[in-house]
């Protein structure tokens, strides 16, 4: 079964339980890496043509607008199908109690039916919200399983639940 990693990740200032700091890899890039090595498959990276400010707060508030305004940033270098994948683990930060908005460019692209989707998502606290939902209503035919929701503040020590969690995926 051929594996996909696909991941949205923000690297810049990023808020860690209370406070703000810059980190050089965004912690759902992270994640989207220890899975790699976890399973074998091939990491996607969902790309912005037009990327969020690195500044937090500004981020926030142009994530929030395009949530509002369900625009669906144009995404740099998508493969030209994905019919090569079976399983396909999609990560992403939740953003406004749902995933970027580059997320749903990403699930609105391709046509996922009979295709495994895994979710995982980094949070300050939000959890997965109703992503596993939202994915289901933007990937009609894909088969949704439970996500995996993971604090960005503890990615160092996600290991352990993320090798069960693709135990079960399996």
């Amino acid at each position: 079964m051929a594996i996909l990693i696909a991941y949205y990740s923000r690297a810049g200032e990023n808020y860690f339980g209370g406070s703000y700091r810059r980190i050089p890899v965004g912690n759902t890039r992270r994640v989207a890496e220890q899975l790699a090595s976890l399973t074998g498959g091939d990491l996607l990276e969902l790309r912005q043509a037009h990327p969020y400010s690195d500044d937090y707060r500004t981020c926030v508030a142009q994530a929030r607008a395009d949530w509002q305004q369900s625009v669906r940033p144009e995404l740099l270098g998508l493969p030209k199908d994905l019919s090569g994948y079976d399983r396909i683990y999609l990560g992403y930060p939740n953003y406004c109690g749902t995933m970027p908005m580059a997320v749903y460019t990403f699930l609105e692209h391709y046509d996922f039916t009979g295709k495994l989707i895994c979710p995982f998502c980094t949070h300050e606290g939000s959890g997965l919200s109703q992503t596993e939902r939202d994915i289901r209503k933007a990937a009609p035919g894909a088969t949704v399983t439970r996500g995996l929701a993971i604090h960005g503040s503890h990615v160092d020590e996600a290991a352990p639940a993320l090798t069960r969690w693709v135990k079960e995926m399996q």
